[in-house]
C-alpha cells in the first residue's frame, strides 16, 4: 500500500495548498480538514463512516447502484500497489460480484503527491468518464503504468485505447487544462504544479479527494465498503480475490 507521507502541521497545510489548484474554491476546506485530521491506521474491515458522491460527477462506476453492496476504491493511478490491487483483485471482483449485480463498484480518485504524474492521470480518467470511456481509460492506464510513468506522456497510451471519435471529445476537454512536467518542491512533487488554467474535471478529483479525507484515507489503495447501512474500511494492498469474495458472502448470508 502506498502511504501519504504523514508530515508536520505545518507541512500537512502545505500540502493540501498545493493540491487545492484543482479547484481554488475548495482551498480553505481541504486544508482544513487535513490540518485538522491525523487519520487513524485502518484496520482490515474496522469501521468508518460513509461517503456521498456529487450528483453530477463522471459515471466511474461499474454495475448497478441497486446491489446490495458498494465498495468505494480510493486509489492513484501512479501507485503500483493500486495497479496490483485492480489487476489481482478487482478485474475478478467486477467479472463476478459485479456482473451479477451483487456489488457496485466506484472509483474515487486520490492521487498522492509523491506520484510525478497522478494528477493528470486522474484528470485523463475524469475526462473519459465524461464519454462514457472510464473503464477503457482505467485499464490503459494500469496496463501502461510503468511507460506512462517514466515519461508522462499519457495522452497516447488513453487515444489508442478508444475510438476516435471519443478520443476527440476526451481531447477538447484536456486542452483546457494542459499540464506541464511538474517540479520539484520540497522532499516532495507536486503531481499539479504548473497548472495554468483549470480542466473542467477538476471539481470532481478535488471531491473525491475531500471525501478521502472525510473516510480517513491515509494512502492507496483504500476501500470503503458499505451494506444494510454499516461501512467498513481497509487498505486493499494484500487483499486478494479468494479473501474479498469470502467477507462479501458473509455479508450477504446476514
Amino acid at each position: 500500500m502506498t502511504h501519504a507521507p504523514n508530515p508536520s502541521k505545518n507541512e500537512a497545510i502545505r500540502g493540501v495548498r498545493q493540491r487545492s489548484v484543482f479547484l481554488t474554491a475548495v482551498v480553505a476546506l481541504l486544508s482544513g480538514i487535513l490540518a485538522a485530521a491525523a487519520p487513524p491506521t485502518a484496520a482490515n474491515f474496522s469501521q468508518t463512516r460513509g461517503t456521498s458522491a456529487p450528483v453530477s460527477a463522471p459515471d466511474k462506476t461499474y454495475g448497478w447502484k441497486s446491489a446490495p453492496i458498494t465498495m468505494e476504491v480510493f486509489s492513484d493511478y501512479q501507485c503500483p500497489v493500486c495497479r496490483a490491487f485492480y489487476d489481482n483483485t478487482l478485474r475478478q471482483l467486477i467479472t463476478s460480484y459485479v456482473a451479477s449485480g451483487k456489488v457496485y463498484l466506484v472509483h474515487r480518485d486520490f492521487p498522492l503527491v509523491m506520484h510525478k504524474y497522478s494528477g493528470e492521470a486522474a484528470r485523463w480518467a475524469n475526462a473519459c468518464a465524461q464519454v462514457g470511456q472510464f473503464a477503457t481509460a482505467e485499464s490503459a492506464l494500469y496496463d501502461n503504468q510503468d511507460r506512462w510513468g517514466a515519461s508522462g506522456d499519457i495522452k497516447k497510451f488513453i487515444a489508442a485505447a478508444m475510438p476516435a471519435s471519443d478520443f476527440k471529445r476526451v481531447d477538447l476537454l484536456m486542452r483546457d487544462g494542459a499540464m506541464p512536467a511538474p517540479q520539484a518542491t520540497g522532499a516532495s512533487l507536486d503531481p499539479l504544479a504548473g497548472i495554468s488554467h483549470p480542466c473542467p474535471v477538476d471539481p470532481f478529483i478535488a471531491q473525491d479527494i475531500k471525501l478521502g479525507y472525510q473516510a480517513h484515507v491515509n494512502g492507496t489503495p483504500t476501500y470503503v465498503i458499505t451494506y444494510k447501512g454499516h461501512h467498513f474500511a481497509g487498505p486493499g494492498s494484500a487483499l486478494s480475490w479468494p479473501l474479498l469474495k469470502k467477507f462479501f458472502d458473509s455479508l450477504l448470508q446476514q
